[in-house]
């Protein structure tokens, strides 16, 4: 059970999940299995991800004062609660450092090519380590801020893209990219897993709102226009670059922003998709940090998880360093084994809990019936 006061509001609780679920998925190319018709499988993984996010909505309704590890405890006892955390625990922890190195590889790639890897990774684990030190409220702020400069800086560059010229609707036909199947089979589950169910670390939140009836439709509203947007970001980059170049693009949104011209004056907007990434980025390794705090001082019993922002921060670190050798072992783990551990976490582990759940109330009404 948490100790902490209820103090984020539903506001605040929409403007970190709409950064969340932006993430590295509003700079690197999701779901290439469909190819260019990635755009219209993010739509229809819309209604599996709202679906989804009702199933952690529901677990946590029958047990509102408590965070997933301790209504885990409750559903299945003690015993079999211990490696259910420490799974959904070392998997948060590899995914928030994932997150830091695909941001510190874009930012290499892109402008830092001189820069150690180390240095670039450093500075931002420092500084979420001093904010989420200072308490998950302070985080939560600075989304509501950040997500006034993130709708600036999409919408300067969306009129950008579409004051240069270089547009062409002819790249988006044919629509199903030539197979309908992998149109599906990229939405479900690869697009539902990434980015949709990695809102199952908001489970850790959802008791501190001060009102925990706005958690439903403040995270429907979140999922309904992080999918728009995403959808829109993916269809414009195929508009720009056409689908041979799309296709092939590590950082397609950064190989898109480069191609601007607009009347031989505006010019090189990359600092866009470096500030779109690097916001993100933070946003989200950063919940994911705090997700691991609240887990970690739940099973340990420690009433101030604020002072274990920086061991988990310093984790973070050094995994992200040493989980992969190169960018492309880096992204080649995240389409295999990544993928793997994102279903068992994010779907496997609460669909499980689920059953529990109702196994165990059928039994309490057959006994009460007796």
């Amino acid at each position: 059970m948490l100790g902490n006061k209820q103090t984020i509001s539903s506001k605040q609780l929409l403007s970190l999940m709409i950064l969340f679920e932006f993430g590295t998925a509003i700079v690197v190319h999701i779901g290439l299995e469909s190819n260019h018709a990635t755009w219209l499988s993010i739509l229809i993984a819309l209604p599996g991800a709202l679906l989804l996010y009702g199933l952690y909505r529901y677990l946590y309704r029958q047990y509102p004062d408590l965070i997933v590890s301790g209504y885990i405890r409750k559903i299945v006892g003690p015993y079999l609660s211990w490696p259910l955390n420490l799974s959904i625990l070392a998997y948060f922890i590899y995914n928030a450092s994932r997150n830091l190195r695909e941001a510190g590889d874009l930012l290499i790639a892109s402008v830092y090519d001189e820069t150690p890897l180390f240095i670039i990774n450093t500075t931002m684990a420092l500084v979420m380590i001093y904010v989420l030190s200072k308490g998950v409220e302070v985080l939560f702020r600075l989304a509501q801020v950040y997500i006034l400069v993130i709708l600036f800086l999409g919408i300067t560059g969306l009129l950008a893209v579409s004051f240069s010229g270089e547009m062409e609707f002819s790249n988006l036909f044919p629509i199903n990219g030539g197979d309908w199947r992998n149109v599906i089979q990229t939405a479900y589950p690869s697009i539902l897993l990434f980015p949709f169910s990695e809102l199952f670390a908001f489970s850790t939140i959802f008791p501190l709102l001060n009102n925990s009836k706005e958690a439903g439709r403040t995270g429907t509203a979140a999922i309904l226009f992080s999918g728009l947007v995403l959808s829109l970001t993916q269809g414009v980059q195929l508009l720009v670059l056409g689908n041979s170049i799309y296709v092939r693009s590590t950082f397609s949104l950064l190989t898109t922003i480069s191609v601007i011209n607009v009347a031989d004056f505006l010019q090189r907007l990359d600092a866009i998709v470096m500030l779109l990434l690097i916001i993100c980025v933070f946003f989200k390794m950063s919940l994911y940090c705090y997700a691991v705090m609240a887990i970690w001082g739940d099973l340990f019993r420690i009433p101030n998880t604020n002072k274990l922002a920086a061991p988990v921060g310093i984790v973070i670190l050094f995994m992200s360093i040493f989980s992969a050798w190169s960018f492309p072992e880096h992204t080649d783990e995240g389409q295999r084994s990544s993928m793997v551990m994102l279903f068992l976490v994010t779907v496997a582990i609460p669909l499980f809990l689920l059953l529990v759940h109702f196994a165990r109330k059928t039994f309490r009404r057959l006994r009460e019936v007796s």
